[in-house]
């Protein structure tokens, strides 16, 4: 049988154990908060260009090695916006683009100038499936970080 403090250090040692085997991101639990504020802030400024945000906000975790692709149905005749960003205090640099019906990167890309965001615009010519492409650049700092998304058309 074991007695009260064998289990309390039981517990202790697996909770220790737990918060090692968590993935990084939840040392940055405030910094999601942070990327989603950021990336509405740049999408409040395309609002007063007409465009319409959408409610929703994509976001994942973005490495330092592997970028982030998002699949997108976009409509002919649209004209969209992606605001993406990263927390502002991370030191991490972003960027990306669209990639068209035949992968070439395509868009206008207006970055922020401290490196954490930008707004991608980009008017298909044709109905389809388009890839949002997002990674990390070598300006700035090279970890993980959360990565959000606010997407709007007009």
């Amino acid at each position: 049988m074991r007695t009260p403090a064998a289990f309390s250090s039981l517990v202790s040692t697996a909770l220790f154990v737990l918060t090692l085997l968590m993935p990084p991101v939840w040392l940055h639990a405030g910094d999601k908060e942070d990327a989603e504020a950021a990336a509405h802030a740049l999408a409040y400024d395309q609002e007063k260009e007409e465009f319409n945000i959408r409610a929703e906000t994509w976001q994942k975790d973005l490495g330092p090695k592997t970028g982030k692709a998002l699949r997108m149905q976009l409509y002919k005749g649209n004209e969209y916006c992606f605001c993406v960003a990263v927390p502002k205090k991370s030191g991490v640099h972003i960027t990306g683009a669209v990639l068209d019906l035949e992968g070439k990167p395509a868009g206008e890309i207006l970055p922020v100038l401290d490196g954490w965001g930008f707004v991608l615009f980009y008017k298909p010519k044709k109905t389809g499936m388009y890839m949002i492409a997002i990674h990390q650049t070598d300006q700035g700092k090279r970890k993980d970080v959360p990565c959000a998304m606010v997407t709007g058309y007009k």
